[in-house]
């Protein structure tokens, strides 16, 4: 009895341990939820992954957010200028110091709004000083500067341009009851005010490179003062004590609309140059501009093919500035 009870109770402790261990050449199988669990990250990774690239590209940010941020002069007439007591509408998608299009005015502004208009989104006006504009690395604080801006070399180094939109004359006025100068070659030493970073000023230090264009400097070792903007050096000079200026140089269509505004002032002389004007974008942004730039583009020239441009030329300035620039062969520059 004692022999078979052991027997019994070996054959039983034989069947419970095969009972609990698999045997070995049995390959383990995850469970599915493991697997589930192990996949999700992946799918993850690639939702984030195509995000980024989408957030990577200037155009697809513009057209999500639906603005456009556009840097121009609030003091450059008839480019543009700030009115008086228009009042943001309800609505706009312009936020903190950004201006809506009905507290501006003058052809660039209406040039900006057409731009926006054709890409489909809202356009936001900012104000920033003109020697941060041209000098690039904006940090994306605006997508694009509509300030009639010219290409030159100098400016390609920070900033990509488009097809220009319109060309403009560059031209001297002097104090109207002035007598002492009647030709240009006679400012030579004098002072004359520009605004800082413009072309007017390069021209002056000689160092004025415009594509297209030969340049020929008549006025020599002149004492160039630097101003925020053209206007505010035009007005220095209509005052007439002969202290602060002598003369100024600035865009012809600025200049001749400041004496229509009453201020006694008077071009000196026929244009010295002529320079095209365009749409300018940061080189250093962290968003690849390429497509916004091709949008851009596609839209200056259709504004040039269907008359626009010539018409809003027209209605500013009362002559057609704006032809001369569709015929600009931009795949010259290069960029």
């Amino acid at each position: 009895m004692t022999k078979r009870y052991h027997l019994l109770i070996l054959l039983l402790l034989a069947a419970l341990l095969l009972a609990a261990c698999p045997a070995s050449s049995t390959p383990a199988t995850p469970a599915a939820s493991t697997e589930g669990a192990t996949a999700a990250p992946a799918t993850e990774v690639v939702s984030a992954t195509t995000a980024s690239a989408a957030t990577k590209d200037l155009w697809a940010d513009i057209t999500a957010r639906g603005v456009l941020r556009i840097s121009t002069d609030p003091a450059y007439p008839p480019q543009s200028e700030l009115v008086e007591g228009a009042q943001k509408p309800a609505g706009s998608k312009c936020t903190g110091d950004e201006h809506v299009a009905a507290e501006f005015k003058g052809f660039d502004i209406d040039a900006a709004v057409e731009i926006a208009k054709r890409l489909g989104v809202e356009p936001c006006f900012v104000t920033p000083d003109w020697t941060l504009i041209t000098g690039g690395k904006w940090s994306g604080r605006w997508d694009i500067s509509v300030g009639s801006m010219s290409i030159t070399p100098e400016r390609m180094k920070a900033l990509y341009f488009s097809q220009p939109y319109y060309t403009t004359p560059a031209a001297f006025f002097v104090y109207k009851d002035n007598q002492s100068f009647t030709k240009i070659e006679e400012l030579s030493g004098k002072k004359i005010g520009v605004c800082s970073g413009c072309t007017y000023e390069s021209y002056l230090n000689g160092s004025l490179e415009i594509p297209g264009e030969t340049i020929k400097v008549v006025v020599t070792d002149a004492d160039v003062h630097g101003y925020d903007t053209d206007t505010s050096a035009l007005q220095d000079l209509a005052l007439g004590d002969g202290v602060r200026l002598d003369a100024v140089l600035t865009a012809l269509p600025t200049g001749q609309g400041f004496i229509k505004s009453g201020k006694p002032l008077k071009q000196l002389g026929d244009p010295v140059y002529f320079e095209y004007l365009s749409a300018a974008f940061d080189r250093a942004s962290s968003l690849d501009s390429a497509s916004f730039r091709s949008k851009v583009n596609e839209a200056i020239q259709a504004m040039h093919s269907d008359g626009t441009l010539k018409k809003l030329s027209e209605q500013y300035y009362g002559t057609d500035l704006a032809s001369a620039a569709a015929t600009f062969d931009f795949a010259n520059l290069k960029q």
